[in-house]
């Protein structure tokens, strides 16, 4: 990295404190993990020099026959990952593919029933202040007050009573399994569209551990990040009828040309989600999670739904005496970063929150197991039980720091960043 550090020290600066941060503690916040130096290589390739606007065969710009092979990589791989038809790996992010599903199929003003933002759901599932909520009629659904987990009779009552264009299943903050045979019945009793957006359990339905929306959804939109482990990014799977569609939606309807280093990362992950030992990988995030939730409701935390089925553990932390934000400031100084949340009938308003949201995937990928989701579980319980305690920070900050070198990660990164 000695160019950069020559010539631009600040950055060069910043990206050593933030290698230094990812390495020295633990990052439990379930929307993130840890990309390969495989993948990290590939996004950071010659490929970034390139335009490439169009697709594999049919570009706008000479010079793309690397291109064509990369791209033609990726989706052979994402098919293959997911028994999906029809790929496209070029959505800048997953709002970006959700976009591109809504400008295929729906007009301004349709209606769309998903999940309520305030009970798990996503901004671009129909936020106010999302362009999904400017632009289109918005119904809502959520999850059973008594149960915590998505009420299925409402959905239900409200597609009837809606006649929604399109069923948006999927969340942000959702921690047990979804039923897509069920909204797919709703959605063809009341002839709409379904889109799942997976973008949280896509790399436990890449291995089997969660079942799989792409028999039931006619759209399924994703991330390239969270549990699948790749870049940054996102992709659509269909069917091949709606093939072309959704490729004018993303080019040229809402992107101009794709992001080429970053479909060669895909490309990698998605070789890396195909090899051996992907499933046992998506297992031990899955035994982590419901590890961690043992622990806190053992320590008298009350967690929303009463536990998980997946990557995500939701805590209320009410009864407490302490908020979303709070914890969230606490655990980060202790060397454990998660993120404040809402839950579901939430009081307290979105940048407080009641809860927090904790997941294990780059806690996975760094190598910890159950037993060190006990321990880590502990110190979480010891620290949002007495959030006064400066000298207790301290001593778990230590803890986590040996930890984590314990379990280290980019090892060969922080000897190029000296």
């Amino acid at each position: 990295m000695w160019h950069l550090k020559q010539t631009d020290p600040e950055v060069f600066q910043s990206i050593r404190a933030e290698l230094e941060r990812q390495v020295g503690q633990l990052e439990m916040i379930a929307s993130e993990n840890l990309a390969s130096e495989a993948v990290m290589e590939a996004e950071g390739s010659v490929f970034i020099n390139k335009y490439a606007e169009g697709y594999p065969g049919k570009r706008y710009y000479g010079g793309c026959e690397n291109m064509d092979v990369v791209e033609d990589l990726a989706i052979e791989r994402l098919n293959m990952l997911f028994g999906s038809e029809y790929a496209n790996v070029q959505p800048h992010s997953g709002s970006q593919a959700n976009m591109a599903v809504y400008f295929a199929v729906l007009q301004p003003g349709d209606i769309i029933l998903s999940m309520d933002l305030a009970h798990g759901g996503h901004l671009s599932h129909g936020s106010s202040v999302s362009f999904s909520g400017r632009f289109y009629k918005i119904v809502h659904y959520g999850v059973n007050r008594e149960t915590e987990t998505i009420d299925m009779e409402q959905v239900e009552r409200l597609a009837r009573g809606h006649k929604p264009k399109i069923i948006v299943v999927g969340a942000s903050a959702y921690p047990r399994t979804l039923d897509f045979a069920a909204f797919k019945a709703i959605a063809d009793e009341v002839g709409a569209y379904m889109m799942t957006d997976m973008a949280h359990i896509a790399g436990l339905v890449a291995a089997g551990i969660h079942p799989s929306p792409v028999p039931f959804a006619d759209f399924v939109t994703s991330t390239t990040h969270k549990t699948l482990r790749g870049p940054r990014g996102g992709f659509i799977l269909s069917t091949e009828k709606y093939g072309r569609l959704i490729n004018s939606q993303i080019f040229p309807g809402i992107q101009g040309g794709p992001l080429m280093h970053v479909i060669a990362a895909k490309a990698v992950a998605f070789k890396e989600a195909l090899g051996a030992g992907f499933k046992t990988y998506q297992q031990r995030i899955v035994a982590n999670a419901s590890t961690l939730a043992g622990v806190l409701i053992d320590n008298g935390f009350r967690l929303v739904s009463g536990g998980t089925d997946n990557h995500i553990v939701l805590v209320d932390l009410s009864s407490k005496g302490v908020t979303g934000a709070e914890a969230e400031d606490i655990l980060e100084s202790a060397g454990i970063t998660v993120n404040k949340n809402a839950i579901p009938f939430d009081t307290k308003p979105p940048r407080i929150t009641s809860g927090i949201r904790i997941g294990t995937p780059a806690v996975t990928t760094r190598g910890l197991g159950p037993e060190e989701m006990k321990e880590v579980g502990g110190y979480i319980s010891e620290l949002l039980s007495r959030p006064a305690d400066s000298g207790l920070v301290r001593q778990v900050r230590l803890k986590i720091a040996a930890l984590c070198k314990r379990f280290p990660i980019y090892s060969g990164l922080m000897e190029s960043w000296r």
